[in-house]
């Protein structure tokens, strides 16, 4: 029960953070944690799944007798875009909340911006306390959309390139097997 109280501080900067921000920043909490969770799924089949995929297909291919015909390039070519399938799921998805985060950002800078016209309109003044709230509700979801972004950016990047790279090996692989 200390170690909860021991963190209590840290949680309630979060909470006001997110009371900062506004209700958009919520919807970018979860776009954010929706695709790290579909990065963390890439990066683990890469590790595990991918390469026993690779090694059963190349297997497959090098117990083949025939590997010059017209059938054989057909299968060879089958082998090559279903790994580069199962590589790439997902891929798409990821840079799609990629590009959502900062559209998400620019959303709670119009929220925000609305809320301080709210209070503008409401007061008659342009009282800077009354329009703080607002300033920081039009700022903080920009920030954490950019941020969010820009490390779903690093990692896509990184998949994506690592997504070439296996297609680049199985291509060759086969092509070694082939000769």
């Amino acid at each position: 029960m200390d170690f909860i109280f021991y963190y209590l501080p840290f949680l309630e900067t979060i909470r006001d953070f997110f009371e900062l921000g506004g209700t958009v920043l919520w919807f970018i909490a979860l776009l954010t944690l929706f695709m790290w969770i579909l990065i963390i799924e890439r990066l683990i089949y890469f590790r595990t799944s991918h390469p026993a995929l690779l090694r059963k297909a190349l297997s497959a291919w090098s117990a083949r007798n025939d590997h010059s015909s017209w059938k054989a390039h057909a299968i060879r070519t089958r082998i090559i875009s279903q790994i580069s399938a199962l590589s790439e799921r997902n891929i798409a998805l990821i840079q799609t909340c990629v590009a959502l985060c900062p559209l998400m950002g620019l959303l709670g800078t119009v929220t925000g911006m609305i809320e301080v016209f709210q209070v503008m309109a409401v007061s008659g003044s342009g009282n800077p306390r009354s329009m703080a709230s607002g300033v920081s509700m039009a700022t903080i979801p920009t920030m954490a959309g950019m941020v969010a972004a820009l490390s779903g950016v690093a990692m896509q990047a990184y998949l994506q390139n690592k997504v070439n790279r296996e297609r680049e090996l199985i291509t060759d692989e086969l092509d070694i097997h082939h000769a």
